[in-house]
């Protein structure tokens, strides 16, 4: 969001999950996950965060000193997923004995028009808010285009899967994502946390097509995850890149959304993009 607005060279630090554009990757690591994790299946990481949260230890750590040396301005957080990265409340806890107390900005979206807000929020407090409602205009100008492109097509039934072993229905912006991209998903919790559901639950959804975007993967991993799964008659079956355009609230959910259009009705919405990041799941 803050390379978007264009003060992408006023980053003094990030999170361990930040590598979008990849220059930030060269920046001071300020949190970073109390478990490791790396090359656990998705149901054992599902088992050790539900255990560490029912215990209620946090599942980051942050680096109070190093965030204290880095002198920030302002620190973009948010407080919307304790899964996802730390929360409010531990940052709060970080900065309390700071003699210089930074602007704590909270961005925690629950819809499309919510990430709008969270754009024009950042860039006030950047001092770039000309350039957050030029991003936006542009951006509401890009679904405009697809919004018109799909609306006399049928609506394409599907399911989105946000997890997978257990599964996750789509939560939060997805649902509307789906249905600006002329789509429908009916286990799709729009505005409200995805929830836990079974292969039932999708089978009598009766999907044409199902995404699978396990959240924090990309499209590499989501695709392994893709062909593990048992097959649903007569639906189509994409993998995504779930961290790249549907598991982060930033600008790109508008490519997300096209990307989404392009799948569901690709006669209709062209990918003008140079990447692929989709594999179809056969």
């Amino acid at each position: 969001m803050v390379h978007s607005l264009g003060a992408g060279s006023e980053l003094v630090g990030r999170s361990h999950e930040c590598d979008y554009p990849s220059s930030v990757t060269s920046l001071p690591i300020v949190s970073r996950p109390a478990l490791d994790l790396d090359g656990a299946s998705p149901e054992a990481i599902d088992a050790a965060v539900a255990e560490r949260m029912g215990s209620g230890d946090t599942l980051y750590s942050i680096d109070e000193v190093l965030l204290r040396d880095l002198r920030p301005d302002v620190i973009l957080t948010q407080n919307l997923c304790r899964v996802c990265a730390p929360s409010g409340d531990e940052l709060t806890r970080a900065v309390r004995k700071f003699t210089l107390r930074p602007e704590v900005l909270f961005l925690t979206p629950r819809s499309i028009r919510e990430i709008e807000n969270n754009i024009f929020d950042v860039g006030r407090a950047i001092g770039r808010l000309n350039e957050a409602e030029s991003l936006v205009g542009t951006n509401r100008n890009r679904l405009a285009v697809v919004r018109s492109a799909v609306k006399d097509a049928p609506r394409r039934r599907a399911v989105f899967l946000e997890w997978t072993q257990p599964l996750f229905c789509g939560g939060h912006w997805v649902p509307e994502m789906i249905s600006l991209a002329g789509g429908e998903d009916p286990l799709g919790r729009a505005g409200e946390d995805s929830v836990r559901m079974d292969w039932d639950d999708v089978v009598n959804a009766r999907p044409e097509v199902i995404i699978v975007s396990p959240c924090g993967y990309r499209i590499e991993r989501s695709t392994e995850l893709a062909r593990q799964m048992p097959q649903v008659r007569g639906a189509e079956v994409y993998a995504v890149d779930a961290n790249a355009y549907f598991a982060r609230p930033g600008p790109r959910v508008v490519e997300g959304v096209e990307l989404l259009a392009h799948l569901f009705h690709p006669d209709l919405v062209p990918w003008s993009h140079r990447d692929q990041p989709w594999a179809r799941i056969t």
